[in-house]
């Protein structure tokens, strides 16, 4: 019978690896819902790229050299549209 490395030894010994966190909105209204909330709690969006791909995804045509702020507001009229 083989003897365990002193490696395997101390990693038997160390505790567990916590379990990861939960992913965050997967659907396209809770990622935008989840954008809008963190910009009226005085946040900014530091990836003018991420903003438009949720516009996307919402269906909203979004060219790239649109302003992120003219960007928001369109997904913000959208959600109200829709009853959030």
């Amino acid at each position: 019978m083989n003897k365990p490395s002193p490696l395997r030894r101390l990693l038997s010994l160390r505790a567990p690896s916590p379990a990861p966190a939960p992913a965050g909105p997967v659907d396209d209204l809770a990622q935008a819902r989840a954008l809008i909330a963190a910009i009226d709690a005085g946040g900014i969006p530091l990836y003018p790229g991420k903003v438009n791909q949720i516009a996307r995804a919402l269906g909203l045509e979004v060219s790239r050299e649109a302003p992120v702020e003219e960007t928001v507001a369109r997904i913000r009229a959208h959600l109200q549209a829709e009853g959030g």
